[in-house]
């Protein structure tokens, strides 16, 4: 296994910004990338009864059962593994509660990767709120535009100049029962890791730059 491998399990409150830092993450290390909301949005896609009762469970801010969620996480995972070996992995997203870290410290196990970053961008329930109201995505490509620091000024997609358009499970009804789920299911997961020593927490209400540098310094 390379030297070089560096793998981060990045979590938070949705609108936390773990998308924007995995992007310059996968930028700086080459980092093969797993966010568990990009692939329920395409498994969501295909036109059987989980895709369409995922889609569902989306717009409405529902929760996805772990045993289907992990189901979807782990082959996607098991795919990379070569490349993972070579340089590592950013799971954005995951765990969303005390099983899933768990299970996922497992498939960490038996792949044989070690040294886990445990990396928490907090923010309040308030500004995630505020953040996820006001966030767009682009039409065309599906980029994520965030609410936070110069993207704010954005008026077309600045990766292909496509329309940017609230995203379907940004309604504040599916918001607050995402943040809710967050404070019930998630924050078990947290404490587990904090427990054992190996949670790094992260101020994520700082600028983008900020905040970055100071994961950075952690890894």
């Amino acid at each position: 296994m390379a030297n070089k491998q560096k793998n981060i399990i990045l979590f938070g409150r949705s609108g936390c910004g773990k998308g924007t830092q995995a992007n310059l993450l996968i930028k700086d290390f080459g980092l093969k990338y797993i966010s568990s909301g990009d692939l329920l949005r395409d498994r969501s896609k295909k036109d059987d009864f989980t895709g369409n009762k995922l889609k569902k469970v989306m717009i409405e801010g529902g929760r996805v059962p772990t045993s289907i969620m992990f189901n979807i996480w782990a082959e996607s995972i098991g795919t990379m593994k070569k490349e993972i070996d070579d340089s590592g992995v950013i799971i954005d997203g995951s765990p969303r509660s005390l099983i899933e870290a768990k299970l996922i410290d497992n498939i960490f196990k038996w792949y044989e990767w070690k040294d886990v970053k445990i990396i928490l961008l907090d923010i309040s329930r308030e500004e995630a709120f505020n953040r996820l109201t006001k966030r767009r995505i682009c039409k065309k490509c599906g980029q994520l535009i965030p609410w936070v620091g110069d993207f704010k000024n954005i008026k077309k997609c600045d990766k292909c100049g496509g329309e940017l358009i609230i995203r379907i499970d940004d309604k504040p009804e599916a918001i607050n029962a995402r943040l809710e789920y967050f404070n019930k299911d998630v924050q078990p997961a947290i404490d587990y890791y904090e427990k054992q020593g190996r949670l790094i927490k992260i101020n994520g209400d700082n600028p983008i730059k900020k905040v970055y540098s100071d994961i950075r310094r952690k890894i």
